[in-house]
């Protein structure tokens, strides 16, 4: 059997798109399972061996249609048993009524949906968006998976550390999208915990050069307890070794998180304008710190409006609440 699933999006949606994967294999363990998703978010291949091909799909280019296009013609030469596609579009099912699978899986986003679709499911975006994802699948299978996993084994913990990675997406920082606390706020959290003498460790990603360095100009880099693992870590797996790594790890509302979630580290995302109940499971190991504000369309971002607002509220977070929090 050949499965095509389609899920567009970051590198976090294809994470949280990976425990539908499981279950599929789960069911169909002789399956090969192609991934259509956007080039941004192709690492996501290193995370897991259950994907046998990648189909990419640059729905972020001007000709996007034509990518679109591109995207019929290699599912109807793939040879596919079924196809499941994630999304809310209602050109979705139009999309895999053209691909010519017999097997269609997708929400269900109105009349023509029920017409063109095998099988639709209610989008239900008030959960986690693993389980959002994974209701795709319930017209296949009973098997539930209901975090993401990797192909990372578990490591060995660096004793008293925090890994703090600061970065959010090029993407929603282009977009007007603040996530998380200035680099000012991250370098002070990073001083009281040298004060503590917790063994700190800094990363980030290559979108995060300025606020690196903005961070790095107001600590003491000569202290034995701080470790500049900024740009060491050169892929998403290493990154995911790292956190792994770590016994506590302070992050924002990006992939690093959902990382963390797979390999059960104990973590304290920053949330601002976005809805952590939709974005974290219900989870010991997860602790999110929020602002103690009174905004009253609380959490704003895609719910209310697509940038965040000019003052940021909700993302009044000071140094000592995060370290309160984590101690």
């Amino acid at each position: 059997m050949n499965i095509l699933t389609i899920n567009f999006g970051g590198i976090g949606d294809e994470i949280f798109f990976l425990p539908t994967i499981i279950s599929l294999k789960k069911e169909f363990p002789e399956a090969k399972i192609a991934l259509a998703l956007e080039p941004r978010s192709k690492s996501v291949k290193d995370l897991t061996n259950l994907i046998d091909d990648l189909i990419f799909v640059d729905i972020k280019r001007k000709n996007k249609y034509i990518e679109l296009l591109k995207l019929i013609f290699k599912a109807r030469k793939g040879h596919f048993d079924i196809v499941i596609s994630s999304g809310g579009n209602k050109f979705i099912s139009i999309l895999l009524w053209l691909t010519g699978i017999k097997k269609r899986y997708g929400y269900n986003t109105g009349k023509l949906s029920e017409i063109l679709l095998t099988k639709t499911v209610p989008l239900n975006k008030n959960q986690y968006a693993c389980d959002m994802y994974h209701d795709l699948i319930n017209p296949l299978t009973d098997k539930k998976t209901f975090l993401p996993e990797i192909n990372i084994e578990q490591q060995e913990k660096i004793p008293n550390s925090v890994l703090i990675h600061p970065g959010v997406s090029k993407m929603s920082i282009q977009k007007g999208m603040t996530k998380t606390i200035t680099p000012e706020k991250w370098a002070e959290t990073i001083n009281m915990l040298l004060e503590r003498n917790k063994k700190v460790i800094l990363a980030g990603g290559p979108d995060d050069d300025e606020c690196i360095q903005k961070i790095l100009s107001r600590i003491d880099l000569n202290n034995n307890n701080f470790e500049n693992f900024y740009g060491k870590t050169k892929n998403i797996r290493e990154l995911a070794i790292l956190i792994g790594k770590a016994e506590k790890f302070i992050c924002s509302d990006s992939a690093p998180l959902h990382i963390a979630v797979a390999m059960k580290t104990k973590t304290y995302p920053i949330f601002g304008p976005t809805d952590d109940k939709k974005l974290i499971p219900q989870s010991d190991l997860i602790i999110p710190i929020k602002a103690n504000d009174t905004c009253p369309i609380k959490p704003c971002l895609w719910e209310h409006r697509q940038t965040t607002c000019q003052s940021l509220d909700c993302l009044n977070i000071s140094a000592e609440d995060i370290i309160n929090k984590i101690n």
